[in-house]
């Protein structure tokens, strides 16, 4: 059998896409995200199982070695979903610290009223 960059990337990408499905079924990973992740997986799939596609755009973007074509795609993917999960953390830290401040309030709002019964 003979093995090859787009044999891996076959492999790869089916696995990951079991892999990402398994995660959302046992709810480790919401749906929400997950569908990034899917959709990836899928493009991959299709760009490995048709090199056609790859060497097609290879030759069109002046890229020698198509398969490296993958690679880079890849990359750009994680770079664009790493920015979109930071801004995410960023307005999820922004609450929890609105929340935080919320219920430090409440509570000392709580803890005079109980002085003033007590008194």
């Amino acid at each position: 059998m003979f093995i090859n960059v787009y044999t891996i990337s076959i492999v790869f990408s089916i696995t990951f896409l079991i892999v990402v499905i398994e995660l959302v079924i046992k709810n480790k990973l919401q749906e929400r995200y997950s569908l990034l992740w899917i959709f990836m997986s899928i493009v991959l799939l299709v760009f490995s199982s048709t090199p056609v596609i790859i060497n097609t755009l290879a030759d069109w973007l002046d890229i020698k070695n198509p398969p490296s074509l993958l690679f880079l795609f890849g990359l750009v993917y994680l770079l664009i979903y790493n920015l979109h999960v930071t801004t995410v953390v960023s307005r999820q830290s922004e609450k929890i610290t609105k929340l935080t401040q919320e219920i430090a309030l409440l509570k000392h709002t709580w803890d005079q009223e109980n002085k003033k019964e007590k008194n």
